[in-house]
Formats: structure tokens, C-alpha cells, sequence
């Protein structure tokens, strides 16, 4: 009779064949177990093994705790994702390298209702989701072979065990503190929360100015220190449906915050690189605007006429494309007039132009990280399916216009979709 090491191993091979059959008389096997008194707990044992030393060689490969939930939950389901939460609280109660602040505080936020007694993690985690010996067994093969699939990708910071992984800054996780930042969430909640389209422009312009003055600040203090950081990232999420004209919003609110963003369409999300403050300040706006858009695209959508469903969805994908955009220049005029007056100021107090020096030499940093991580992107023409579901997407879009710092308006240009991996 195999060995529980040797059982999963077999369904696991099973499961990513194309058999049907196979894989269910595999997952019989399972069921049965070694045959010994104990067979079942074996079995048990050797799956959440195998997934604990799964995701161990995840984290080498650029993948992060927040990282591993969110895809497992857009391939599989919550409760598989819920099942990984269980093996990476089990994997960290292992491991004995030097564990980064910013880990812990991701897999604290994931793990929160996760028992630390680390005993009989299958079986509690199957009595939790109420399932039956045989599904319990088949979610956990699932689970096993996609944290087995996934591929590498980029290293955004060291990872536990590695040098630097307990001096490493954290980048775009700023989450209190600061009470600057706490005046742009309360200034982005309500432009989330009015129905007056001018209310919301002069709220979340207000944010992006305060976001960019706050960031001049940062880039000028970092200019007079010698702590040598470089360039950081963040992963966010562009989920179906509509996940192109969201990835266009992540490129548009990261180039305004001197930021570059990479799409991983297969993967279900966006890159951003850049400096700390600017990677706080994409996150915050993305989630913002991400929920005026739909908003907005909802409330254009039940004023025109009713059509058919495929006839909606290119016209709301052309709608949140228009806004994407359209957001994006004045996010950059916003963005332009700080610095200028900063610049000016800066002029004036240091006896010559230093700001915008500070700047060039911060993005042409950020521009290198991107060649570094991402040497292969290529970058895909924006294309308009549905006139006036792109017309009704800018109206939205100026209707919410970010021009608070009396900069210039941009000349309007349509750039291609964002780079993909």
C-alpha cells in the first residue's frame, strides 16, 4: 500500500492530467488511506506538508502572502484561499529565518482568524467549511497544484531568510500615522460617498494635491539624507470583469504620482513601482476612483436605453476606458501645478532650482527598477469599441475634474493600454 507522501503525490499528478476518471479513482485512493489505523491523519499530514513547503518556495520567487490569497480566491474559491491562509499560518509557525515587520503584519491581516495551535490544520479547516471527507480532499488537491503552478515573478522586497529582509522599508503598506494621509482617506470617503459631481471634484482634488505637495516633501528630504533607499512596489488587484480598463486606471493614477505600472493580466494584477509616499498615494487613489468610476459608469448606464448584454458591457468597458483617462490628465495637471509651485518656492528658498533636479534623478531611479524587474514588457494600442460609451466616460470623467492647483489643462492624448508581463 503507498505511503500518504506517495497518495498525493499521485492525485495531485491526477488532477493536472487530463484523465477524469483517473483523478477520481486517485482521489478514492485518498480517501481510503494507507490502510493503517492512523491513514487518515497521514494523509492529512502529508498534503498540508506538501502545501507548506509549496509556498516556502513561493516567497524566493517573488510572491507574497497577500499575493498567494488574492489569486487563490480568483482561481479557486474563498474557501480553498481560506485553506492557504491555514497552511501560511502553519508555514510561518516553522520557519526560523529572520521574518521582515511588513510579512507579518500582511500575514496578520490574512490570518486573523486562523487558530495557533498549528494541530490537525486539515480537519479543522474541512469541520469549519462544513464539507464532506471527499470534497474537503478535492479542494485541498486544487489548492495544492495551483500554489505548485505559479510562476515567478517580480521580487519586490527581500523575502524572510534573505539579506536585507529585516532592514528592507516598507513600501506602499503605510496604513496610519500619518496625518496627512489620514485627511486624504477622509477627503477620498466622502468624494466616494456625494452624488454631487462637484463635490467630488473638489474633494478628490484636494487629495491629489495634498498627495503631491506630500510627495515633493518626501523627495526633498530623502535628497538631503544618505539612507540609499531604492525604488519599492505594490500589487493591485484588476479583477474581472472589466480587468483591461482597470489596469489602464492603475497606469493612468501611477504615472501621475510618478509611479510605472506593469500588468499581469494572467495573474489578475498590476505593478506599480515607486518610491514609498508615491506607491501610498496610487493605492489610495486607484481604490478611490475605482469606486467613483463604477459609480458613475452604473448611473450613465441606467440613462440610456436598454440594450443587449453584450451591447452593455462594451459600452461600460469603453466608459471606464474614457474615464481611466481622461482622470489621468487631470490627476497630471494636478500633479504639474504643485510642482511648479514647489519648485518655485524651493527656487527662492535655496538660492537656485533643486526641486525639479530631486525629481528627474527619482524617476529615472524608478524608470531603472522597471528595466531591472520587467525587461520584457510591451506595450498595446487603447481601442474604442463603443462612441458613446467612450463620450459618456469623459463627461463623467471632466464632471469630476482634478484642476485644484490652477495648472494648465494638458492637451488630451490616448496612450496605449498599460504594459503587460
Amino acid at each position: 500500500m503507498p505511503d500518504a507522501d506517495e497518495l498525493v503525490a499521485n492525485a495531485l499528478a491526477a488532477v493536472r492530467g487530463t484523465d477524469v476518471r483517473q483523478a477520481e479513482r486517485q482521489l478514492d485512493q485518498l480517501m481510503v488511506g494507507t490502510g493503517a489505523a492512523d491513514g487518515t491523519t497521514a494523509v492529512d499530514a502529508a498534503l498540508l506538508r506538501r502545501l507548506v513547503r509549496a509556498l516556502g518556495r513561493l516567497w524566493p520567487r517573488g510572491w507574497q502572502p497577500v499575493d498567494v490569497d488574492r489569486l487563490t480566491s480568483r482561481r479557486l474559491d474563498p474557501r480553498s484561499a481560506r485553506l492557504v491562509r491555514e497552511a501560511m499560518a502553519a508555514q510561518r509557525r516553522e520557519q526560523a529565518e529572520p521574518i521582515p515587520a511588513w510579512w507579518d503584519d500582511q500575514l496578520r491581516e490574512l490570518t486573523a482568524d486562523v487558530r495557533d495551535d498549528g494541530h490537525d490544520v486539515l480537519a479543522a479547516w474541512t469541520a469549519a467549511e462544513g464539507l464532506d471527507r471527499a470534497d474537503a480532499l478535492r479542494a485541498a488537491v486544487d489548492t495544492l497544484a495551483l500554489v505548485e503552478s505559479l510562476p515567478p515573478i517580480a521580487v519586490l522586497r527581500p523575502p524572510p531568510g534573505t539579506t536585507g529582509a529585516l532592514t528592507a522599508r516598507s513600501a506602499g503598506t503605510t496604513r496610519s500615522g500619518s496625518p496627512m494621509l489620514d485627511r486624504v482617506r477622509a477627503l477620498l470617503a466622502k468624494a466616494e460617498s456625494t452624488t454631487f459631481p462637484a463635490e467630488a471634484e473638489a474633494l478628490t482634488g484636494k487629495a491629489q494635491e495634498l498627495i503631491a505637495r506630500h510627495s515633493i516633501d518626501e523627495a526633498l528630504l530623502a535628497a538631503g539624507s544618505e539612507r540609499g533607499d531604492v525604488p519599492g512596489g505594490v500589487r493591485l488587484s484588476t479583477d474581472t470583469p472589466y480587468a483591461g480598463a482597470k489596469a489602464l486606471l492603475v497606469q493612468e493614477v501611477a504615472a501621475a504620482n510618478r509611479c510605472e505600472a506593469v500588468w499581469s493580466d494572467d495573474l489578475g494584477f498590476a505593478t506599480v513601482l515607486g518610491w514609498p509616499a508615491d506607491l501610498v498615494a496610487v493605492e489610495l487613489l486607484y481604490t478611490s476612483l475605482l469606486v467613483q468610476a463604477t459609480a458613475a459608469m452604473l448611473r450613465g448606464r441606467a440613462e440610456r436605453r436598454s440594450g443587449s448584454g453584450r451591447r452593455t458591457k462594451v459600452w461600460d468597458e469603453s466608459f471606464l476606458n474614457a474615464f481611466a483617462l481622461r482622470i489621468g490628465e487631470r490627476l497630471r495637471t494636478a500633479t504639474e501645478a504643485a510642482t511648479e509651485a514647489a519648485d518655485q518656492a524651493s527656487a527662492e528658498t535655496a538660492g537656485a532650482e533643486r526641486l525639479l533636479p530631486v525629481l528627474a534623478a527619482r524617476g529615472e531611479a524608478v524608470r531603472e527598477r522597471l528595466d531591472t524587474l520587467f525587461p520584457g514588457v510591451t506595450r498595446h494600442r487603447l481601442s474604442v469599441r463603443d462612441a458613446e460609451g467612450w463620450s459618456s466616460g469623459t463627461s463623467a470623467a471632466d464632471r469630476a475634474s482634478l484642476d485644484v492647483g490652477g495648472g494648465r489643462k494638458q492637451p488630451r492624448q490616448v496612450p496605449g493600454r498599460p504594459d503587460r508581463r
